[in-house]
């Protein structure tokens, strides 16, 4: 893929970027060295790689969910910088 200084200046203004020069000319510089890696991965042989999602085998590392008890109301409230009854009272912020 050609790129070129202008592709990444019209790039970064859709991304709403502001690049100097000498971003422009560093970032323009490294994209074109992904491309190439990226080109050159390409040229490789993968007929014998079997597709994967990932390398190795997944585990779920989660907590077996156990119902328990919830917080006492008054625990919940104790720090809340302003409440109304059993709520928390926020301000408005809709305008």
């Amino acid at each position: 893929m050609a790129l070129n200084k202008d592709t990444v200046k019209y790039t970064a203004h859709l991304a709403r970027l502001e690049l100097g020069a000498e971003q422009l000319e560093k970032l323009s510089g490294q994209l074109k060295d992904i491309l190439g890696f990226i080109d050159s991965l390409s040229q490789l042989d993968v007929s014998n790689v079997e597709p994967t999602s990932h390398i190795l085998p997944l585990k779920n590392v989660l907590r077996e969910d156990v119902p328990k008890d919830s917080l006492a109301l008054d625990k919940v409230l104790q720090n809340a910088p302003s409440k109304k009854g059993n709520f928390f009272s926020v301000p408005k912020v809709i305008e």
